[in-house]
């Protein structure tokens, strides 16, 4: 099963997404140019291998709900995240902030 869920994060809108697998649940929450995701995205393969996208993203690993990635540190983040201040150690829901203000 597939829950598109919108959130209003001090008066910015973002919007969950939990996919529910064979023995894991898959989480991210997107906003703006960004998104914040469960021990499953891979931070190197996107610094490294896709680094010419800049894309904004950070990992919280341990997480098994939406509100758990918006508490949860992030355990690391991508360059491009980085650039915007975003930084390992920051709570999910201060980074979708910071990417909430990327919005095109």
């Amino acid at each position: 099963m597939v829950s598109v869920i919108p959130l209003q994060i001090e008066g910015r809108t973002a919007i969950g997404v939990e996919v529910l697998l064979p023995k894991t649940t898959l989480l991210a929450i997107t906003a703006g140019e960004g998104y914040i995701m469960c021990g499953a995205l891979d931070v190197q393969l996107l610094n490294e291998r896709l680094k010419d996208r800049e894309i904004i993203a950070g990992r919280a690993v341990g997480v098994r709900t939406i509100e758990q990635l918006l508490n949860a540190p992030l355990e690391s983040v991508t360059d491009a995240a980085r650039a915007l201040g975003i930084a390992a150690g920051m709570s999910g829901r201060e980074a979708i902030l910071i990417m909430a203000e990327t919005a095109s």
